[in-house]
């Protein structure tokens, strides 16, 4: 007799302690989507917005956000959005920004091998890279 409570008690609470975590990967999904939209619509803005809405990091998420199969900068690059790819830019680490890719180039590698040497966010990168190695500025 007394199990039933106990067995009741315990179906509750772990179904307490799941929904949480499924919420949680629901809410990803469209994180990541408006992600990927604003910075497309290259609109600053609305991405620095959402990502302070969301309590989260940038450098933190970087890595598992894809775009249409590409990464964040990547996607900046190929919509030609100078302002929300140099804010990305500028909130990842050195360290994120010199990890080669899926393809095996680095960001800036590919940036100048597909035509975005002289693009804003290619810039934007090598005064990231510059300024942790210990460059001068000019």
């Amino acid at each position: 007799m007394r199990l039933m409570p106990v067995a009741l008690a315990a179906l509750i609470g772990f179904s307490y302690v799941s929904v949480p975590a499924t919420a949680k990967a629901a809410e990803a999904d469209p994180l990541v989507a408006s992600i990927c939209d604003y910075v497309k619509a290259n609109d600053k803005n609305r991405l620095r917005k959402k990502l302070k809405e969301s309590r989260v990091k940038l450098r933190q998420i970087y890595s598992g956000i894809s775009c249409d199969g590409q990464s964040l900068l990547r996607t900046a690059y190929g919509a030609n959005a100078n302002d929300a790819g140099e804010f990305v830019a500028k909130r990842l680490s050195v360290t994120e920004l010199s990890v080669p890719e899926a393809d095996g180039m680095t960001i800036q590698a590919w940036a100048e091998g597909n035509g975005h040497g002289a693009s804003p966010i290619t810039a934007a990168i090598k005064e990231r890279s510059g300024a942790a190695a210990g460059g001068e500025e000019e």
